[in-house]
C-alpha cells in the first residue's frame, strides 16, 4: 500500500516532464504588466507578469536580456516570448523569457528615450560643456564611411568653401553591430593625431535601426570625452540621435556640417576687400585732415610772427609769476596765523598750565570743604552742649548736690521702695562726697501704714 505514495520530488519531476514535453508550452506568446522586477547582480532578470486577474513568475537569463534595447521597469506593459517550465526546488511553474519588447511602443524608441533621459540627468547635454568650434580651422578629421554620399558632401563643401584646410578621413563602419566600436576607435584615433582642431562625425539618412549606433551609450560618452570639438552630421534634417545632443554642434545634414566647420573663402575675400577699401578711404581722409592742419599752421600768426608770440608768452609768464608770488605770500601768512593760533591753543593745553589750573581748583574745593567742615563742627558742638546740659539735669549726682542720697542693698540694687527693706539689713548710702553704711532699725510706710 505504501508503494502508491509519491515523494514531492518525484511528483515535481513528473509535472516538469509533462510540461516540457507539451509543444504548446514551448513557444508561448504572452502579454502583461511587469511587477516585482529585479535585475540580479549576475545579470539575470527576475519579474512577475500579471494582468487584472492572474500572474506568473518569469525569468530572463543574461544571455537573452543582453540584446534588449530598453530596460524593463515595474508597471511597463510588454510582449514576451518564451517557454513554460517548472522550477523544481520550489515546485513553481514559470515562463523563461527569450524575447521581450514593449507593448504599444517600439523597443528602440523606448531605449532611445530611456538613454536620453539618463544622460540628460547626468549633465551630458549641459550647455556649459559645449566647446566652441574653431572659426578658422587648420585640420579637420572626418569620421564616416569612406564609400557613402556623406563623405563626398562634406569634402566637396569644405573644399569649395575653404580649400586651404587640411582634411583627414578616418573610415569607420556606420551601421550594424560593429559600428559602435568602429566609431569609438575613430574618435580616439582623431584625438591621438595631435594636430586636429575639429572633428566631423557623419553619415547619410536611414531608419532608426540604421542610425542606432549613434544612440549607443559608449559612442555618446566617447564624443563627450573627446578633447577636440565635435560636429555631428547624422542623417537628414529630421533624423535626431543622442550623439546630436552631446556633440558641441549639430548640423542638419553632412553638407551643413561642412558649412558650419569652415568659413567661406569667397566671403573672407570679399570681407578683406571691403576692409581694404575702408582702410584706403580712411587713410585718404586722415591725409586730407592732416593737410588742412598743415595749411592752417602755415597761415597762422605764430608761424609768421614767432617773436611777437614769444614776447606775449613772456608777459603771460610774468603775470603768472606775480600771481604765484602773491598767492604764496597770502598762503604763507594764513599758515603763519594758523600756526600762531595752534601754538596758543597748545600752550593752553600744556601739562603745566593744566596742572596749575587743577591746583587752583583743588585749593578752592579744599577751602570750601574746610569752611563747610567748620560750620558743621560748630553746629555739632552746639548740639553736644545742649545734650550735655540735658543729661546734667538728669544726672543723679547732680541731684546729690542738693542733699539727696542713694541707698544700695548688699546685692547692689537701689532701694526704691520700703517693700525691699528688712529690719537690721545693712545698707550702703552714697552721698555727694562719699558713702557710709547704716543699719535698718525701723521701717515706716506712708501715714496710712502702721509701724512694723
Amino acid at each position: 500500500m505504501r508503494d502508491k505514495y509519491l515523494t514531492v520530488t518525484a511528483l515535481t519531476k513528473y509535472m516538469k516532464k509533462k510540461i516540457d514535453l507539451d509543444p504548446h508550452l514551448q513557444q508561448v506568446w504572452l502579454k502583461g504588466e511587469i511587477s516585482n522586477f529585479n535585475h540580479h547582480s549576475r545579470g539575470h532578470m527576475y519579474l512577475t507578469i500579471k494582468d487584472d486577474k492572474s500572474r506568473i513568475q518569469a525569468v530572463m537569463f543574461r544571455g537573452n536580456n543582453r540584446h534588449l534595447k530598453f530596460m524593463p521597469e515595474d508597471g511597463m506593459n510588454v510582449l514576451i516570448r518564451g517557454n513554460i517550465s517548472v522550477f523544481e526546488p520550489y515546485g513553481n511553474y514559470q515562463i523563461y523569457i527569450r524575447h521581450m519588447e514593449p507593448d504599444g511602443i517600439g523597443s528602440l524608441y523606448l531605449a532611445y528615450e530611456q538613454l536620453k533621459e539618463k544622460l540628460e540627468r547626468s549633465g551630458y547635454f549641459a550647455a556649459h560643456h559645449k566647446r566652441e568650434i574653431p572659426k578658422y580651422p587648420n585640420h579637420i578629421a572626418i569620421i564616416t564611411s569612406p564609400t557613402g554620399a556623406a563623405v563626398r558632401d562634406i569634402v566637396t563643401t569644405i573644399k569649395r568653401r575653404f580649400p586651404i584646410v587640411k582634411l583627414t578621413i578616418i573610415p569607420v563602419i556606420v551601421q550594424g553591430e560593429e559600428a559602435a566600436e568602429s566609431i569609438i576607435t575613430g574618435i580616439n584615433q582623431a584625438n591621438s593625431l595631435g594636430h586636429v582642431d575639429t572633428i566631423i562625425i557623419g553619415r547619410g539618412g536611414g531608419s532608426i535601426e540604421d542610425l542606432w549606433c549613434f544612440n549607443d551609450e559608449r559612442v555618446v560618452k566617447a564624443i563627450f570625452h573627446s578633447s577636440i570639438p565635435v560636429i555631428s552630421a547624422i542623417g537628414h534634417e529630421t533624423d535626431v540621435t543622442i550623439s546630436d545632443f552631446v556633440a558641441d554642434l549639430r548640423a542638419a545634414t553632412p553638407t551643413g556640417a561642412g558649412e558650419l566647420a569652415v568659413p567661406s573663402i569667397v566671403e573672407l575675400q570679399n570681407t578683406i576687400q571691403n576692409l581694404q577699401a575702408r582702410l584706403t578711404k580712411l587713410a585718404q581722409l586722415i591725409a586730407i585732415k592732416k593737410s588742412k592742419s598743415v595749411h592752417t599752421l602755415r597761415n597762422s600768426y605764430a608761424f609768421h610772427f614767432p617773436r611777437q608770440l614769444l614776447n606775449e608768452k613772456e608777459q603771460y609768464v610774468d603775470r603768472l609769476t606775480d600771481k604765484l608770488r602773491n598767492c604764496t605770500q597770502t598762503m604763507f601768512q594764513e599758515k603763519k596765523t594758523n600756526v600762531n593760533n595752534q601754538t596758543i591753543q597748545l600752550r593752553a593745553q600744556h601739562p603745566e598750565q593744566r596742572l596749575r589750573v587743577a591746583r587752583e581748583g583743588m585749593l578752592q574745593v579744599k577751602r570750601r570743604y574746610q569752611k563747610e567742615a567748620t560750620t558743621t563742627l560748630q553746629h555739632k558742638q552746639k548740639l553736644l552742649y545742649t545734650a550735655i546740659d540735658k543729661l546734667t539735669l538728669l544726672n543723679p549726682l547732680h541731684i546729690m548736690k542738693r542733699g539727696f542720697a542713694l541707698p544700695y542693698q548688699e546685692d547692689g540694687k537701689i532701694v526704691k521702695s520700703v517693700e525691699q527693706l528688712k529690719r537690721n539689713e545693712q545698707l550702703s548710702v552714697t552721698i555727694l562726697d562719699g558713702s557710709f553704711t547704716c543699719q535698718v532699725r525701723e521701717i515706716r510706710r506712708d501715714n496710712s501704714e502702721k509701724k512694723q
